[in-house]
C-alpha cells in the first residue's frame, strides 16, 4: 500500500505542467520548474505542488522524503520498445562491427527472424523471466512506463505467448507497460512465398483474437524495404482500427518508403523512426496530428549516420517524441538517459525539448497525458530523484545512471 509521503528539498522541481495537451514548438522548452521545490503524495496520487516554504506547514502526517538538494521530475516514459524476446544477438553485432549492414544480416536469414526462432521455442514463463531482468533495467534508469510491442513470434500462438508475457509484466512488475501487437514485423520463413497469406493471418485470425482478449492496445506495422508494403500496411492497419485498435507505424527508417504518410493517411497516433523522412511527409504528420517518435539509440547502435530531423520536426509544430527502441537487434538500450543525450548531440534537441519528449510528449503519444508525464494534482505519483541539481546534467554526463531513487505510484521501488 502506498504511503503518504511530502517530498522536500528539491533544488528543482522539473513538474511539466502545463495544457492539457502534447506540447509543440517554443513549448517544448518550458518545463514549469520550481526551485526549492516540494510536493505532497496520497494514496499514489500527487495531492498539491509548491515552493517548499507552501508545503513544510502541512507536514503532519506525512513521510518526509529529503531528495537532499537533488532534481526530480516525472519517470520517464518509453514510447517505443520490443521487450519480450528470448536470446540475444550478439553474434550480428560483432558481424556490424567487422562491417556487415543491417540489412546484409537480414538478408541471410538473421535479424529478426534470428530472434522470432528462440522466442518460439522458449516458454511464457521464461520470457516473463527474463522480462522482469528488462524491467530493472528500465527502472534502475528513470523509466517507469512503456510500450511494450511483440513481433517475435510471428504465430497466432507465439504473438498471443508474447502478449500475455506482457500483461504478466504489467501485473507482475513495478514497471507500467501499453501493449502494441506487432504481428506485421516481418513476413515469417513459413510464408515467405506467399506473403499475402500471412497478412490474411494477420487480418482475419490475430487482430481478432488479440481484440476478443484484450491483450492490447495498439496495432503497429513495420512499413519499410524488406518488410511490410505500402498496400500491406494500410490492409493491416485498416483492419486494427476496425477492431477498436490505435495505430502505430515504423515508417521511413531505412527507405522513404511513404511509411509516414500511410501515418497521415490513417491517422495513426505514431509514426516511428522516420530516419528518412522530409519536409512534405514531416508537413502530412502536422495536418493529420500524428506525433513523431525518434530512436536515435538504434541509429547509433547500426552505426548509421542519417538521424531523424528533429529540428525541422520541433520548427513544424510537431510534437516530437524521443524512446529507446530497446530490442535484441538494432538497439540493445534501455536507457532513456542516452537517448536524452543523443537527442541533443546528434538531433539538435535542446535538454528541455528532449525532456519534454521522453515524458508529457510520450504520455499523450500512449493516450496517457491526463494520467502521466507530468507532476500535477491527481495525477499518478511516478517520479524520480535524479542525483544532480540541473536537469540539463541529465543530457551532459551520460554514460552513468542519475536516478537516486524511483517512485511508483508513490511507492519507492528497489533498484
Amino acid at each position: 500500500m502506498s504511503r503518504d509521503l511530502a517530498v522536500l528539498n528539491c533544488s528543482q522541481l522539473i513538474t511539466l505542467s502545463g495544457p492539457d495537451r502534447p506540447r509543440a514548438g517554443a513549448e517544448m522548452r518550458k518545463l514549469a520548474i520550481i526551485s526549492d521545490g516540494a510536493m505532497l503524495i496520497g494514496d499514489g496520487r500527487i495531492e498539491r505542488i509548491g515552493t517548499r516554504a507552501e508545503i513544510e506547514p502541512l507536514l503532519a502526517d506525512y513521510e518526509v522524503v529529503d531528495a537532499g538538494g537533488r532534481i526530480v521530475l516525472p519517470g520517464f516514459i518509453d514510447a517505443h520498445t520490443h521487450p519480450v524476446f528470448a536470446g540475444n544477438r550478439i553474434d550480428e553485432f560483432e558481424m556490424r562491427a567487422s562491417g556487415a549492414t543491417y540489412q546484409e544480416i537480414a538478408a541471410a536469414g538473421g535479424g529478426i527472424r534470428s530472434t522470432v526462432k528462440r522466442t518460439r521455442a522458449a516458454t511464457e514463463d521464461e520470457l516473463v523471466e527474463t522480462g522482469k531482468r528488462y524491467s530493472q533495467w528500465f527502472l534502475r534508469t528513470g523509466t517507469t512506463t512503456v510500450e511494450a510491442k511483440s513481433g517475435y513470434g510471428l504465430t497466432l500462438e507465439d504473438e498471443l505467448k508474447i502478449l500475455r508475457t506482457i500483461r504478466r509484466l504489467n501485473n507482475e512488475t513495478p514497471l507500467h507497460y501499453v501493449p502494441t501487437f506487432l504481428g506485421a514485423h516481418v513476413v515469417p520463413d513459413e510464408f515467405k512465398g506467399n506473403r499475402s497469406g500471412y497478412v490474411d493471418l494477420i487480418i482475419e485470425e490475430m487482430l481478432p483474437r488479440v481484440v476478443s482478449e484484450g491483450l492490447a492496445e495498439y496495432c503497429d506495422v513495420f512499413c519499410d524495404e524488406g518488410a511490410f508494403s505500402i498496400e500491406e500496411s494500410r490492409r493491416i492497419l485498416a483492419a486494427a482500427k476496425n477492431l477498436g485498435l490505435g495505430l502505430r507505424v515504423h515508417a521511413d527508417q531505412l527507405t522513404l518508403c511513404g511509411g509516414a504518410d500511410l501515418a497521415a493517411e490513417l491517422g495513426a497516433s505514431t509514426a516511428d523512426h522516420l530516419e528518412q523522412t522530409g519536409p512534405a511527409e514531416i508537413s502530412n504528420l502536422k495536418s493529420a496530428g500524428v506525433q513523431p517518435v525518434l530512436l536515435p539509440a538504434s541509429v547509433l547502435m547500426l552505426g548509421s549516420q542519417r538521424y531523424p530531423d528533429a529540428r525541422a520536426m520541433i520548427e513544424a509544430g510537431l510534437a516530437a517524441v524521443v524512446a529507446t527502441d530497446f530490442n535484441p537487434g538494432s538497439s540493445p538500450v534501455p536507457s532513456m538517459l542516452m537517448v536524452l543525450s543523443l537527442a541533443s548531440t546528434q538531433m539538435k534537441m535542446t535538454p528541455a525539448e528532449a525532456l519534454t519528449a521522453a515524458t508529457i510528449n510520450a504520455a499523450y503519444s500512449l493516450g496517457r497525458g491526463n494520467e502521466i508525464g507530468s507532476l500535477e494534482t491527481g495525477k499518478r505519483a511516478d517520479f524520480v530523484i535524479h542525483d544532480c541539481s540541473d536537469y540539463r546534467e541529465l543530457a551532459y554526463f551520460t554514460g552513468i545512471e542519475h536516478p537516486f531513487e524511483v517512485y511508483v505510484n508513490g511507492q519507492k521501488e528497489m533498484l
